[in-house]
C-alpha cells in the first residue's frame, strides 16, 4: 500500500505562482512514475505532468513553459512548480504514483487550485 499526501493548493490571481507537493509513504520502493493530473468541474481528469524514476519528464502542451515538475527520490516526493497561472488552470490537482505496467496506480486525495482573473 502507498499513501499520497498532497499540499500547496490554494487561491491565486492570474499570473501568480503556486507549488504543489506530494509525499508518498508506505511501500514506495518500486514506484516508477510520479506526477500530476487535474480535473476541472464537468471535465475528465487529464494529464498535467509526469516524471519517471529515471528522470524522463512529460508535460501537457497546455502547461509547457509554465509548469516544472521535479522529484526528490530520497524523500519520495514530487513537486509541481506552477508559474504564470491562468484561470483555465483552475482544477483539482491529483498526485499519482505508478508501479509500471504490472503494478498499481495510486492516487492522492486531490488539492484545489483556483486561479482568479
Amino acid at each position: 500500500q502507498v499513501q499520497l499526501v498532497e499540499s500547496g493548493g490554494g487561491l491565486v490571481q492570474a499570473g501568480g505562482s503556486l507549488r504543489l507537493s506530494c509525499a508518498a509513504s508506505g511501500s514506495v520502493r518500486s514506484i516508477d512514475t510520479m506526477g500530476w493530473y487535474r480535473q476541472a468541474p464537468g471535465k475528465q481528469r487529464r494529464l498535467v505532468s509526469t516524471i519517471t524514476s529515471g528522470g524522463s519528464i512529460n508535460y501537457a502542451d497546455s502547461v509547457k513553459g509554465r509548469f516544472t515538475i521535479s522529484r526528490d527520490g530520497a524523500k519520495n516526493t514530487v513537486y509541481l512548480q506552477m508559474n504564470s497561472l491562468k484561470p483555465e488552470d483552475t482544477a483539482v490537482y491529483y498526485c499519482l504514483a505508478d508501479f509500471g505496467p504490472y503494478g498499481r496506480t495510486y492516487w492522492g486525495q486531490g488539492t484545489q487550485v483556483t486561479v482568479s482573473s
